[in-house]
């Protein structure tokens, strides 16, 4: 699978995308561009994000660079190549895998089921993510259905006496499989399937032939430092890299710190309202992105030693 069944997967689902020389971009919130492939990192020219921007009437773009490009916020990809197996898992991850296998089998799925039976899995992790708002069952059907006949798709699941527990939506983008969407429900979550799940797929997909890693996400913009958790007990690695968000010119000059501190004001008195915190973090990330390196605060997952230590890694 190439980046263009990717590009057409997108297109499926109702998004504007777009090509440019670095990369392909698609519309991810109104007129916000997000690039993909996510695990790339790319250097656009001004000149490519200015005419991106202002060719489309957009406001906005997010994208990841190298760590040592001149600009953009210290971030991190959730990544895991070979070889991966229990010893790389925390004890209480590992002790949950096991657990996890107790209580179901892990299988690949159709995207029709998936589109169906994930619906309660989809709107109950959204919920715990204060995102309820952020997708409507109607949005998750066409996001499975999209995906059911394209090349290099993969839908995965817990299932627990015939009941889907968890689930996880895959795809193969050249020598690199991507998590998209990663999925459960609540009342499964003391019998640990989450880490069977991650488990058990990450390892069939790293077995297969020409197959480099595995990409999971990359920092999300609004969700707490401990949202990564989880990942880091199952043994995935937090890549350095710089996140880069840019803006329209005509909208740079408000891009400024009052100005985020005033979506930071409305994001507390307004809790769950995707738009308002996603405008938040793009200005974070802006504004942080534009400060020299060694002046900012690099994510606690890429500290050296404990959690604690907050100097970052030499």
């Amino acid at each position: 699978m190439n980046a263009e069944i990717f590009a057409e997967w997108m297109r499926r689902q109702g998004r504007r995308v777009f090509r440019t020389s670095s990369s392909y971009w698609y519309e991810a919130g109104p007129h916000v561009l997000q690039a993909f492939p996510y695990h790339w990192l790319i250097s656009p020219s001004e000149d490519e994000v200015r005419t991106l921007l202002l060719s489309n009437g957009m406001f906005s773009v997010r994208y990841s660079t190298l760590l040592n490009s001149p600009a953009g916020k210290i971030s991190y990809h959730i990544i895991l190549h070979n070889p991966y197996n229990a010893d790389m898992l925390k004890p209480q991850a590992r002790a949950g895998v096991i657990r996890g296998l107790e209580f179901c089998r892990v299988e690949q799925i159709s995207f029709e089921r998936l589109a169906t039976d994930g619906w309660p899995l989809q709107q109950d992790t959204l919920e715990r993510r204060n995102q309820s708002r952020s997708m409507t069952q109607q949005d998750w059907e066409r996001i499975c259905r999209s995906a059911a006949d394209l090349p290099g798709f993969e839908a995965w699941a817990a299932v627990s006496d015939g009941e889907l527990a968890a689930a996880v939506i895959t795809c193969q983008i050249d020598n690199t499989w991507c998590m998209l969407y990663e999925l459960s429900h609540r009342k499964f979550m003391g019998k640990r399937i989450d880490n069977a799940l991650c488990y058990d797929v990450s390892r069939n997909l790293l077995s297969r032939e020409n197959v480099e890693g595995i990409f999971f996400k990359v920092q999300s913009l609004d969700a707490p430092s401990t949202a990564d958790d989880f990942k880091l007990q199952m043994g995935l690695i937090p890549k350095p890299v710089r996140q880069k968000v840019d803006f329209h010119p005509w909208l740079r000059p408000l891009a400024t710190t009052a100005t985020h501190r005033f979506f930071e004001g409305l994001v507390q008195r307004q809790h769950g309202m995707p738009m308002l915190t996603k405008t938040e973090g793009m200005l974070r990330f802006y504004i942080e992105g534009k400060q020299p390196i060694v002046k900012q605060n690099w994510p606690a997952c890429l500290i050296s030693g404990k959690r604690e230590n907050r100097k970052p890694v030499k």
